[in-house]
């Protein structure tokens, strides 16, 4: 007995029609009755060589086609458990190695630093040796960085690297590590010149403490250089940025007065036209928009606010001829429900979770808005991982 695996399920594994299951399947693959993997027309060879042990990466056996359907399927099924639908348009992946920020972990084992992701659902850490997801930037940076810490790294101890691409060179966090005394600064400093790291910082428990900075950070969004707080939240790669940004612009056309709501550094407050307030409840994230904003003379209403605590209200949303939203996963509902009691013309969502968006998409369309479209984006190549951006009008 043969099955064909006609889809992907949400963690990864292909499934048959009949609801038989296999790791690493894809789409048109053949599942014998012994469990047997024969590969179909979008079945891929993996290009990398750490394929599928590190869990960077858990869809590198699926083609470009099969994995934007994934990700089709992952938004169709989460609207479908509220039952109700709309036009999903067609996905807009990062290309390999443009991802410019990624968290890894480090550990000193048999005498050797090793850095890379852990395996998928175990503790174990893969060494990596070649990554087809960060940019080669943050990449080159790994080799150096297990020679310094071997001079840091406690025997059974882990520490946290948390790389980012800034305008300056690469922004690096260390959690987990003790590095006191000229020796150690002198290796810091040499480190940083030999391998374009414009910030070194060190969190040994009470907060980033930097040790290397000549020149303040920055992230430039949208034409604005903006100054970069320590492990700050960028969107993964710039081609995912860029395609977010079109879609919420699309969305809000024509709309003079915004609210961008979660804003963060200012993603989506510096691509918009005309008046924007922005709220935010990060303060450094806040503060370094709101300085950003007035060096450049935008204008922009930069507001220290917990969206979750103290959304705004319907009599505030109503001042706006637009609200873009980027929540976190747990999306927005405490801001949904009083959006949906608004008269708010045009909603921008932006969601990395397709599950907290269905759901907080539900109560706008009980309140009256009408689901008009979504634009999926792949910026996490090849991981489980689905965000989009999404139309939303009275």
């Amino acid at each position: 007995m043969t099955d064909t695996i006609i889809r992907v399920a949400a963690r990864g594994e292909g499934l048959t029609a009949d609801g038989r299951s296999a790791a690493l399947a894809a789409p048109g693959d053949t599942l014998t009755s012994s469990g047997e993997i024969v590969p179909g027309p979008h079945h891929q060879v993996p290009p990398c060589r750490h394929f599928p042990t590190c869990g960077g990466c858990q869809l590198q056996h699926l083609d470009d086609e099969s994995y934007a359907q994934f990700i089709t399927d992952r938004i169709h099924g989460a609207l479908a458990a509220h039952s109700f639908t709309t036009e999903i348009r067609p996905p807009k992946l990062s290309p390999p190695k443009t991802r410019r920020r990624a968290a890894l972990q480090a550990e000193l084992k048999n005498g050797k630093v090793q850095i890379g992701f852990s395996e998928n659902a175990s503790h174990t850490l893969v060494d990596i040796h070649e990554c087809w997801v960060l940019t080669p930037e943050l990449f080159a940076v790994i080799a150096p960085l297990r020679t310094l810490l071997a001079r840091f790294l406690r025997k059974n101890r882990r520490a946290r690297l948390h790389l980012t691409q800034a305008d300056q060179g690469i922004d690096l966090l260390i959690d987990g590590i003790e590095a006191e005394g000229l020796d150690a600064a002198e290796a810091i400093s040499a480190f940083a010149l030999a391998n374009n790291v414009a910030r070194f910082a060190i969190d040994g428990g009470v907060g980033p403490e930097v040790r290397w900075e000549p020149e303040p950070v920055t992230i430039t969004l949208s034409g604005v250089a903006v100054p970069l707080p320590v492990a700050a939240f960028l969107q993964a790669t710039r081609d995912g940025e860029a395609a977010l940004i079109d879609a919420v612009r699309t969305a809000t056309s024509g709309a003079a007065t915004i609210a961008d709501l979660f804003a963060g550094l200012g993603t989506f407050t510096f691509a918009l036209p005309g008046k924007v307030y922005a709220g935010e409840a990060a303060r450094d994230a806040i503060l370094s928009l709101k300085g950003a904003a007035a060096q450049a003379r935008r204008a922009v209403f930069a507001d220290h606010r917990d969206l979750y605590r103290r959304p705004l209200t319907t009599a505030e949303l109503d001042r706006f001829g637009a609200i873009v939203l980027d929540p976190p996963r747990a999306g927005a509902r405490e801001q949904a429900l009083l959006l949906a009691t608004s008269k708010v013309p045009t909603i921008a969502y932006v969601s990395c979770n397709p599950s907290s968006f269905a759901r907080d998409a539900e109560i706008l369309c009980q309140g009256g808005y009408k689901l008009d479209w979504i634009q999926p984006v792949g910026q996490f190549r090849w991981s489980t991982h689905v965000e989009l951006a999404a139309k939303f009008s009275r």
